[in-house]
């Protein structure tokens, strides 16, 4: 599927899974090198970048959240940039990238005179791709929120996994934006050093790096705030053992007495007492009840029941 988007001096052409027919029409219209167009061809699997024949290519990938398995993975987004053209290239729907084609038909139809460059086009692009990281970023905090309140009423043996597996996608997040900041530099430096956008370029570039940076800090600051919660957990689970361990322990101290008077008496040996006594039955219930309330006196004082 082809997308085409003219501006004032330019076009934004955004193939999605496109075939090879449709890559090779696309790259003869702009005179894009047999070499660059391999790359076009499937997924590349590592950051990328390159520069040939007045272009400049770069392939990135985004982390998003998988729609069926719910799932953090890398989409792949490839750049190729000149002079008076930006040609986009994805092998999936990138929901960002959707919406923008659709805001940016809607504002030619609202105002048919809005100018728009090159360079212009290229930092939206990246700044919807970056607003769009962070809104995962924060639907994943907001998780991280109520699992929090989860833990604190008393749910924490349920709250371990849902801490776990926020930390994991906070940690992917993480490393996907950090694989992008080298290749990303090189492009615009690259960019920068063909001088197709004037000296206006560099503030642009500057913004874009900093979307970025900005980015994966706020992932970095929320993992972080996630490894807290898994240790505040871990904490609450140990002191919820431990008063489950006390409790145990001062119900076998005190059962421990009645049990040996009931061994006690209970021997048919010569001579055992109230062997022969009508009321044993009673007096040693009696007596039992007895050691028991004073254990129990003893546990209240030493506040072993609280």
């Amino acid at each position: 599927m082809i997308f085409r988007y003219a501006y004032h001096g330019g076009v934004w052409i955004d193939l999605e899974h496109p075939t090879e027919e449709e890559v090779r029409r696309t790259t003869e219209e702009f005179s894009i090198s047999e070499r660059l167009e391999t790359e076009l061809f499937s997924p590349t699997p590592a950051p990328l970048v390159a520069s040939d024949e007045g272009v400049t290519f770069l392939a990135v990938h985004f982390p998003t959240q998988g729609v069926v398995d719910g799932n953090i993975r890398d989409q792949e987004i490839d750049f190729i940039v000149g002079e008076t053209f930006i040609i986009t290239v994805r092998y999936e729907v990138i929901a960002p990238l959707h919406r923008l084609r659709k805001l940016l038909e809607t504002e030619k139809l609202i105002s048919p005179h809005h100018t728009t460059s090159t360079e212009m086009l290229l930092e939206i692009l990246f700044a919807h791709l970056s607003t769009s990281v962070r809104d995962h970023i924060h639907t994943v905090a907001n998780r991280l929120v109520h699992t929090e309140q989860d833990m604190f009423n008393g749910l924490e043996r349920t709250t371990v996994r849902s801490i776990s597996n926020i930390s994991r996608e906070f940690l992917h997040i993480e490393a996907s934006l950090a694989n992008q900041e080298a290749p990303l530099n090189r492009f615009l430096k690259a960019l920068a050093s063909r001088k197709y956008f004037g000296t206006s370029f560099a503030d642009r570039a500057e913004r874009i790096l900093a979307e970025r940076t900005q980015v994966a800090q706020l992932a970095k600051t929320y993992r972080a705030v996630a490894t807290e919660l898994r240790e505040t957990n871990a904490s609450l689970l140990e002191a919820r053992q431990n008063e489950i361990m006390k409790t145990l322990t001062v119900i076998t101290f005190g059962v421990m007495p009645l049990e040996l008077i009931a061994l006690i008496f209970g021997m048919h040996a010569l001579g055992a007492p109230l062997e022969q006594n009508p009321n044993a039955f009673w007096i040693i219930l009696t007596l039992m009840l007895g050691v028991g309330g004073l254990m129990m006196v003893f546990f209240s004082r030493r506040h072993w029941l609280s």
